[in-house]
């Protein structure tokens, strides 16, 4: 395949909320433009962007996926994006990298929460977008109600560039309001309009229409909108500049409407990808940081400048291994050389560069400035990482992916399994940024965190396909701590005599309180030689290891001070380990007196909401023992901020979809420990023993 010049390319995700149709439009487009040879429908296996057999099983994309097509002398780079709560990890990723987005409205039901999520991380990135309102076919379709949401919700002004011909099953094209014609459409084809002239029945409609767009061109400049009120119109020119320059400047949005499935509005929609959507050398330089000396540096998508490119997806395949896909920002790189990886520091051989056809490798023999494309078996780079020159060269900032929201612990069915699950697991995080694995120290559970239950779903059911390894999950243990309220002084005496030589260590200890968090402290107030010093540190390590065990349900302890302040020895029997077991005796037998407590991890939460679930959800924090630290409001969402204690949000995610239809997100950290209440103590240490004893 020949490479293209930054400015006949464009790099175009398609975003919206899960179910809106991105896949379906997108199949269309592969369809005109030859790439497939039929058009793909989700949820079989001639859809090519969603080829993963987790997709296919359940009807929806789970990954991002790439494809590209080749339409009027340009190269059009399409990531079509998850948009379900459980799988929008590589969405943040595929918004970062392209120039322009399709926003993908359902007609059915407007804009969703993952539209507005989207849309504002396509705010961030400054990127200039197209509406295309999909499933005009549908009885259920509302165009009125989708324009009036989108602007709404997006504070825009959607300027709707056609007005539709028939509706529901009886949509079968659209008229273009800039050319005024009537672009009619075989369904189910291959989605190239017929062009005639506007039906006479809608030429009124067309008439007002057509005036309503030029007004809302004229508004988004002074000088036309002057223009307009004195003339009462814009030429074409005054109206095809305002158009580009409102676009640009993100006060203008194209509206384009379609059924996707069917192939009705495709032709329109990529003329509008390629007219209303910048090549990579209209938009601003990436910011990145120089190796040298950190300074912050502009990257200008010139093909002949020092090469910087930027990791955002990595795919895993336990056949074909690794494929690394990237998008080059400047220089150009070619197969069979060698690049440095800035992020990791080290470099690394490429080999063959491909591009990709949903799972088809498209070989490519180099990879300019402002293009995407894929390496294959790269060693030890990753999702993030910036390739780039060693001596010249440059780091971005990392991609901001979604937190894990929801944890299991897994247990491998076999030993078998055992033996293969950390690298199966290690293989699946490379490609999943919002995937975590570790091993809690203390209850010694591989802890396996992910967006949702479906995510953890699928996570076990690809363990099995491409890797054989069969687990089974249960919710993690909540890793409670014991601490103490009270003081005393106690005596930690080990006398052992059982003919030859013997054990003698004898220490006298005060155990007191320290303030939450500060963990243990030990102090050595040993005067006169009454324990020699090569055993105090024998001593402390005693005490800490009788820590690790406390007496109310057998956690470990903390924020405890232990000060050493007498004891005595003997010159033949006291021993190292004499003193650690004394030093051990003694903690145990003071902290019965010190008024044991329990404690639990407590996280801070913030629960983005929309406005009229915030009472809800605040209800339910309350009912969770959580303590509400505030509210941040905007135009339509809010912001709950709390702490709560980590065992009654074990199950949150799928609570909270429940309570907000799906339209709430959060994430949480360990925050602290606190006190657990007396009435709910008893409770747990009946279950931590019973859990001991069935161990055993």
């Amino acid at each position: 395949m020949k490479p293209y010049s930054p400015e006949n390319i464009r790099n175009v995700g398609f975003i919206g909320h899960g179910g809106a149709g991105k896949t379906s439009i997108l199949e269309s487009i592969l369809y005109l433009t030859g790439v497939s040879d039929r058009l793909g429908k989700v949820g079989d296996n001639s859809s090519v962007m969603d080829f993963d057999p987790d997709e296919v099983k359940r009807g929806h994309s789970i990954s991002a996926s790439l494809s590209f097509c080749e339409y009027q002398k340009h190269k059009l780079n399409l990531l079509d994006t998850p948009g379900s709560n459980n799988f929008v990890t590589d969405t943040p990723g595929c918004i970062r990298v392209v120039d322009g987005v399709v926003v993908v409205l359902s007609a059915e039901a407007g804009v969703q929460y993952y539209t507005e999520k989207t849309w504002q991380w396509a705010d961030q990135q400054g990127l200039q977008k197209i509406i295309f309102i999909n499933k005009m076919d549908s009885d259920k379709a509302n165009l009125k109600a989708a324009l009036d949401g989108a602007k709404k919700k997006f504070k825009i002004n959607p300027m709707l560039l056609q007005v539709p011909v028939g509706s529901g099953s009886s949509f079968e094209g659209v008229v273009d309001l800039i050319e005024n014609k009537y672009y009619k459409y075989e369904k189910g084809g291959k989605g190239v309009g017929e062009a005639t002239e506007v039906p006479a029945e809608l030429a009124d409609e067309v008439e007002t229409s057509r005036a309503e767009l030029v007004e809302v061109v004229a508004e988004a400049d002074d000088d036309l909108i002057e223009t307009y009120l004195e003339k009462g119109e814009l030429s074409d020119e005054e109206f095809h500049t305002g158009l580009q320059v409102g676009i640009q400047k993100g006060q203008l949005v194209p509206v384009l409407l379609g059924a996707g499935a069917m192939g009705i509005g495709t032709d329109r929609l990529l003329d509008a990808m390629l007219e209303y959507l910048p090549s990579p050398d209209k938009r601003p330089p990436m910011k990145a940081r120089a190796l040298k000396d950190d300074k912050e540096v502009e990257v200008k998508p010139d093909p002949g400048g020092g090469l910087a490119a930027l990791v955002f997806k990595t795919i895993v395949d336990p056949y074909a291994g690794k494929l690394t896909l990237f998008r080059v920002y400047s220089g150009t790189l070619k197969g069979d050389s060698s690049v440095h990886n800035a992020t990791q520091g080290n470099s690394e051989k490429l080999s063959q560069l491909l591009t990709l056809q949903g799972k088809k490798q498209v070989p490519v023999t180099e990879v300019p400035a402002g293009d995407i494309a894929v390496v294959a078996k790269l060693k030890s780079t990753t999702t993030n990482d910036t390739l780039t020159l060693a001596d010249a060269g440059v780091k971005f900032e990392p991609i901001e992916f979604p937190k894990p929201v929801l944890a299991r612990a897994m247990i491998p069915k076999t030993r078998a399994d055992e033996e293969k699950i950390s690298n199966a697991l290690a293989r699946l995080v490379e490609e999943d940024p919002a995937l975590n694995v570790e091993r809690d120290p203390q209850t010694h559970q591989l802890l396996v965190s992910g967006l949702g239950q479906e995510h953890l779903d699928v996570v076990i059911e690809r363990l099995k396909r491409r890797f054989s390894v069969d687990v089974d999950t249960k919710p993690p243990k909540v890793p409670y701590r014991e601490t103490i309220r009270g003081k005393t002084k106690v005596q930690g005496k080990h006398k052992k005599q059982s003919g030859g030589r013997g054990q003698f260590g004898d220490c006298w200890l005060e155990i007191m309180p320290l303030p939450r968090g500060r963990g243990f402290e030990f102090e050595n107030k040993i005067v006169g030689g009454a324990i020699p010093k090569t055993y105090i540190p024998a001593v402390e390590k005693g005490v800490q290891e009788a820590m690790e065990h406390g007496t109310v349900a057998n956690y470990p302890m903390v924020d405890v001070k232990v000060v050493l302040y007498d004891g005595s020895y003997h010159d033949v029997d006291s021993s190292e380990m004499a003193f650690k077991i004394a030093g051990s005796i003694g903690f145990k037998k003071g902290v019965k007196d010190c008024k044991p407590i329990l404690l639990e991890p407590i996280m801070t939460m913030e629960v983005n909401v929309p406005s009229e679930c915030v009472g809800d959800v605040m209800g339910d924090l309350n009912s969770k023992r959580g303590k509400i630290l505030g509210v941040d409001a905007s135009d339509e969402d809010q912001t709950i901020r709390a702490h709560v204690p980590m065992a009654s949000i074990l199950n949150y995610a799928p609570e909270l979809r429940a309570l907000t239809g799906g339209r709430g997100v959060f994430v949480m950290e360990f925050d602290h420990y606190d006190v657990v209440p007396e009435h709910l103590t008893a409770k747990i240490v009946e279950e931590t023993r019973a859990e001991a004893e069935a161990s055993h």
